[in-house]
């Protein structure tokens, strides 16, 4: 899989955090009243006032201007919210790329509020329910999040020849599993490989299957690839396909039932085939690692995370799972520092942005907002195991 230079998120996509709830019109107008006034509530509460006097404290023009870019950012979101729910509700055609606004006015009011916070430290509230860390995000702007992740719902939802799975969470452990056996891996480092697999499925869609991608026209589907990548994968499945049915001829039968459901139509909207191709292309060459991977980072969301720099920025990950020192490993081209804030990394805020270089100790550690992600696939995949044992 080539660098994504794209501007999808995947991912971000995934892109970021898709929830498949899309609500009525009546619920739609309350919702977004609701995100109206506790918007303004959250600008209201960023006022600063003596806790002594009771009266506005003063802010040096510095804080003043990141008090207004905030703001500003804030409100503009909100606008772009606004302006994409009234083209869905009233049926319009939406423009091309419709949500790379949305995610450029996000980012930039995090962005803003991130510079805010460092100008003013104090100011830093508490926890939200999207993992952000408080610096970066405050929790009274949860419901525009929300919005933010109602409309993806809308905008990237599957065609209608899609074809979904009944159990889209166990094919991508079981398919994961299998290939990492076929790569001649013992049962417990195929089942790490089984695991991250579903990190990289909700790190793409956040778990949901053959969906669209309304930052690219190029990435689709479950493990959001594109046509070539698709291809690469399917070759390299038939080249693997005798060893896949030695070690599992359950799943051998079940991929053939597959193959001949997809038929002509494009494997990436058949959730089994787009990601047995998607792990194919990208991701099997690399499982014979798993164990060595699993040594250095013994926590499971880092070893998620590194497969995920696999989509990011394939070539540079692979160098450094090269290197004698995998963690030390620096990544200096301001291409890749530029992909990597493309996906969410080091995005947020002039500091974040200002770096020229990372360690991959850095890059995984500035990787926060796909932890909830992959904290839920975590959960999903020891709920798929107590089904298995029981």
């Amino acid at each position: 899989m080539g660098i994504k230079s794209h501007t999808a998120a995947p991912k971000a996509a995934l892109a970021l955090g898709i929830f498949f709830t899309a609500p009525g019109s009546v619920a739609t107008n309350a919702i977004v009243s609701t995100v109206t006034s506790l918007g303004a509530a959250a600008v209201g509460n960023l006022s600063f006032m003596s806790p002594a006097m009771g009266e506005p404290a003063a802010l040096t023009k510095k804080q003043s201007d990141a008090l207004n870019a905030y703001n500003n950012a804030r409100s503009n979101f909100e606008s772009i919210l606004g302006q994409r729910r009234a083209q869905i509700n009233s049926n319009q055609q939406l423009p091309n790329l419709p949500g790379q606004a949305l995610y450029l006015a996000r980012n930039n009011m995090m962005s803003a509020y991130k510079d805010l916070t460092d100008a003013l430290p104090s100011k830093i509230g508490g926890s939200n329910k999207y993992g952000i860390p408080p610096a970066y995000f405050s929790a009274d702007n949860e419901p525009l999040l929300d919005e933010y992740r109602r409309l993806f719902d809308l905008m990237q939802a599957p065609p209608a020849n899609a074809q979904n799975s009944d159990t889209p969470f166990k094919d991508v452990v079981d398919l994961g599993t299998a290939i990492a056996r076929a790569k001649g891996l013992d049962a417990a480092n195929a089942e790490a490989a089984g695991r991250i697999s579903l990190g990289l499925f909700f790190a793409e869609t956040n778990g949901n299957q053959n969906i669209g991608n309304a930052r690219s026209n190029k990435y689709k589907g479950s493990l959001q690839t594109g046509v070539p990548e698709d291809q690469i994968g399917r070759k390299k499945w038939a080249a693997i396909k005798k060893s896949i049915a030695a070690v599992d001829p359950a799943l051998n039968a079940r991929d053939d039932k597959e193959e001949a459901r997809a038929g002509n139509l494009d494997h990436r909207y058949n959730h089994w085939t787009a990601v047995r191709d998607g792990l194919m292309n990208a991701h099997a060459d690399i499982f014979p690692q798993v164990p060595a991977i699993v040594k250095t980072l013994p926590d499971p969301i880092d070893q998620m995370k590194l497969f995920e720099l696999i989509q990011i920025i394939p070539s540079p990950t692979k160098s450094a799972l090269g290197s004698r020192n995998l963690l030390d490993y620096r990544i200096s081209d301001p291409k890749i520092m530029a992909y990597l804030r493309n996906n969410s990394v080091f995005t947020f805020g002039r500091a974040d942005r200002a770096k020229t270089s990372a360690t991959y100790r850095e890059i995984l550690d500035a990787m926060w907002l796909f932890n909830e992600k992959f904290e839920r696939a975590l959960s999903t995949f020891d709920e798929i195991k107590k089904q298995s044992k029981g």
